[in-house]
């Protein structure tokens, strides 16, 4: 992963930047962090998990590619694998030009990552396990999935304050529980072989 040199001060500067190509970022302290290619199985995770939502919620509440502006140091604007939205914020967010959920719009109530590979101390590592998480909390984003298939591991966390607590470490033919969704009857191998 390479950071580019350009640094924005506000999300606005940064929704108005178009380099020409359709390189993902996300903008981390004010600076763009190419996010790379993710892995087939990174996708395929996704994908799956998105068609699993379908079966318990609109089509409406379901954001992929959706930015969402977090608290940091400076200006941050994340890309989570998935999210489910609420009514209220997918309103909001259809009145925009861009797919940013801004500081002052509601929080989604479940937002999902699936990691790529890296050990703890490495970039990867430390952006899903530990700021992530930070900056999701301090969102108020009520649920927070890590899905790591190199750990074959699906945590679940929910807010509790300010802090996230583990609901569980889903592994295998374990049920993966969620505070929001009850109904989704997942397993933690169904979901890192995605299906």
């Amino acid at each position: 992963m390479t950071q580019a040199k350009l640094r924005f001060s506000t999300i606005e500067e940064y929704l108005a930047y178009d380099d020409g190509t359709d390189t993902r970022y996300e903008l981390v302290d004010g600076v763009l962090v190419n996010m790379g290619s993710e892995k087939r199985l990174n996708e395929k995770i996704a994908l799956w998990l998105l068609s699993q939502f379908l079966q318990v919620v609109s089509i409406d509440l379901i954001a992929r590619g959706t930015q969402i502006a977090v608290k940091s140091s400076s200006v941050t604007a994340r890309n989570p694998d998935l999210m489910i939205l609420t009514e209220d914020l997918d309103q909001m967010l259809s009145q925009q030009n861009q797919s940013l959920i801004t500081a002052n719009m509601p929080a989604p109530v479940l937002i999902v990552e699936v990691v790529s590979p890296g050990e703890p101390g490495s970039e990867n590592y430390d952006r899903e396990y530990i700021d992530k998480r930070r900056e999701y909390a301090e969102r108020g984003i009520p649920e927070y999935w890590i899905i790591d298939p190199a750990r074959s591991v699906v945590t679940v966390l929910r807010l509790d304050g300010k802090q996230y607590q583990e609901v569980g470490q889903f592994q295998d033919s374990d049920i993966v529980l969620s505070p929001s969704f009850p109904q989704l009857n997942l397993t933690a191998m169904q979901i890192l072989k995605a299906g």
